[in-house]
């Protein structure tokens, strides 16, 4: 799954969304991409993009609308 986060411009932005993401789907694949914004997650389920979208968003990102 894609998804779009607003808010990340360096490598620690990169960390603290994995981690997020890895907080919810542990044995999840992800890759963040600074230039596009896009947070490429391969290895969750479609019904854990809520609780993954959560996890991004307490760490003080924002999700696009879309």
């Amino acid at each position: 799954m894609d998804i779009q986060v607003e808010g990340m411009s360096c490598q620690h932005c990169v960390k603290s969304v994995t981690e997020a993401v890895k907080s919810v789907a542990s044995e999840a694949s992800v890759d963040v991409s600074l230039d596009s914004g896009v947070v490429r997650i391969d290895g969750a389920s479609e019904e854990q993009r809520p609780a993954i979208q959560d996890a991004i968003v307490d760490q003080g990102y924002e999700i696009a609308a879309g």
